[in-house]
């Protein structure tokens, strides 16, 4: 009952989180919006820092331009005033740094025609200014020094490189109008970056929020169905520990009905079987006396009536004493085990050791303690193939102990077994009284029947007087 409460409560907790229609979706599509978002702004601002480093470099690259064509210049007007070949090295650095710069920017400007055409024009400018500082230097070379400065006082140089640097300040300004549209792309992407993480958290919270409403409602059912099934599980436990009390007073009543019933047929037989073995053993005896001189075949006869008649008393005393010791009300209990343990050591054979003290019972758990060794013996007879059994009654600690161990094949007690209800119902009858009641047992190391009981509150007086003695029955 309680598995399938259970069962039903998870079916319908699952049942209503399958139901809810916005937590999954909204949670989904924040995920999905966030990754987007984020990709795109991250692919934009990439590509806008790679022109903008694209931009920086043309803008480093015209600057250079510049700064190569005046250190060129410089050098070429050095070497012809003052005719010294170590300001040719400059111009000469500044040749290869100047082909490097037109060839990038070459590259650069190839897409946007526009700007291609501004720097068309200043190439060939360039190229122009190149010319005239290397045929100026080569004249001055060929021993033409008045020609070589002539060409240098005129004003086509300088006309040169004004154009040279308009042109070069309108590709700056051109860049830097580029670098600031590109810094405005990236402020703008940075900020739909923003608005859509917002956005998007916003929308991340609800579904949280949702969610959390959710695990909240599934976490009170979850509580409601482990209180459904805790009340369920101490209402079946009660009802088991009310059973199991039934039992065990079953088991007591039924045990005391059974000793009741053993002792009226004890007294029966006492009185009544007592009485008609007794008098048939007087009417032997009457008739032999009667009969005067007997014949050897009638005297045989006689003697063998009186021997049967001898044994069916011997007889009907053990039956008695089996239904109802009467050792253990007439002499108590430890001479009641003695007597049990020697008369069961005359029919088995086997040795028994007994090791008993007096000790404060009841009545009734003297009677079960008796029935607990009647039990082991009959049990040792049928499967121990003991060679040796030891009995012993203690009080230990406020309690009464008792063990019956023989030196047997044993058994393996975790297997089931199909002839243990004996000890099974004596188990009910030690727990009955009180007491818990263990078996101990392996393959070839013996088994020990042991039980432990409360003592009684007043010490009964002792029935016997023999005292508790280690002895041996043979």
């Amino acid at each position: 009952m309680a598995n399938s409460l259970g069962a039903e409560m998870e079916t319908d907790i699952l049942s209503r989180a399958k139901r809810s229609p916005f937590a999954l979706p909204l949670a989904a599509f924040a995920a999905l919006a966030m990754v987007f978002i984020s990709e795109t702004s991250y692919r934009q601002s990439t590509d806008t820092l790679d022109r903008l480093g694209q931009m920086a470099q043309a803008r480093a690259n015209i600057q250079g331009l510049l700064r190569h064509m005046v250190d060129a210049e410089t050098g070429q007007r050095g070497y012809l005033l003052t005719q010294r070949s170590d300001y040719l090295k400059p111009y000469s650095d500044a040749l290869d740094d100047i082909e490097n710069s037109t060839q990038w920017l070459e590259n650069y400007y190839a897409a946007d025609l526009a700007r291609a055409a501004v720097f068309a024009g200043m190439k060939r400018l360039v190229d122009g200014k190149m010319s005239e500082l290397k045929e100026t230097i080569r004249v001055f070379d060929e021993g033409k020094p008045e020609v070589a400065l002539s060409l240098l006082m005129t004003d086509i140089g300088n006309e040169q490189m004004e154009s040279i640097r308009i042109l070069s300040e309108q590709l700056l300004t051109n860049e830097s109008a580029k670098v600031a549209a590109g810094r405005t792309d990236v402020y703008d992407t940075l900020m739909l970056n923003r608005i859509g993480v917002a956005a998007m958290t916003a929308i991340s919270l609800l579904a949280l929020y949702l969610y959390l409403r959710q695990i909240q409602a599934l976490d009170l059912q979850r509580r409601e169905q482990q209180r459904l099934l805790q009340a369920e599980a101490d209402r079946l436990e009660h009802e088991v520990r009310r059973r199991t009390e039934q039992l065990t007073e079953l088991a007591q009543h039924l045990q005391t009905a059974r000793e009741d019933e053993r002792s009226r047929l004890a007294r029966d037989l006492h009185d009544e079987l007592g009485a008609l073995l007794t008098a048939a053993k007087l009417d032997a005896a009457r008739l032999k006396s009667r009969l005067g001189v007997l014949t050897p075949e009638a005297a045989e006869r006689l003697l063998h009536l009186n021997q049967t008649l001898n044994s069916g008393i011997a007889l009907k005393r053990r039956i008695i004493e089996d239904l109802r010791p009467s050792s253990l009300s007439n002499l108590g209990l430890v001479a009641a085990l003695e007597i049990q343990a020697r008369e069961f050591s005359d029919r088995s054979g086997i040795p028994v050791d007994v090791i008993l003290e007096p000790v404060p019972l009841q009545p009734s758990s003297e009677l079960m303690v008796y029935r607990l060794v009647q039990e082991a013996f009959t049990n040792i007879a049928k499967y121990a193939q003991a060679n040796r059994i030891e009995v012993k009654l203690w009080t230990q600690a406020g309690q009464v102990h008792v063990s019956v161990r023989d030196d047997g094949v044993g058994f393996d007690t975790g297997l089931p077994r199909t002839s243990a209800h004996g000890l099974l119902g004596m188990r009910y009858r030690v727990e009955a009284e009180g007491g818990v009641m263990t078996l101990q047992s392996a393959p070839g190391q013996g088994t020990e029947v042991y039980a432990r009981l409360p003592q009684a509150q007043h010490q009964p007086a002792e029935r016997t007087a023999r005292a508790g003695l280690h002895t041996s029955a043979h």
